[in-house]
């Protein structure tokens, strides 16, 4: 995801997170902003896995007999 992706959402929901947090509901503003760190999180790791798998491909490429 791209940076400037990632803070026009926390930059949309910063006020629906802020008005949680008045009503003392700042768990559940914790909580989805910890969800939405996951998800960024997780996409970066499949991204990192597919760029070394495609590296050690070119690499090392299978000889067929």
């Amino acid at each position: 995801m791209k940076v400037s992706h990632i803070l026009v959402v926390l930059i949309v929901c910063a006020w629906p997170l802020n008005y949680l947090y008045q009503r003392q509901l700042g768990a559940i503003s914790f909580l989805l902003l910890a969800i939405f760190f996951l998800v960024i999180s997780i996409k970066e790791m499949r991204k990192q896995k597919q760029a070394k798998k495609t590296d050690s491909e070119k690499a090392h490429p299978q000889k067929f007999k």
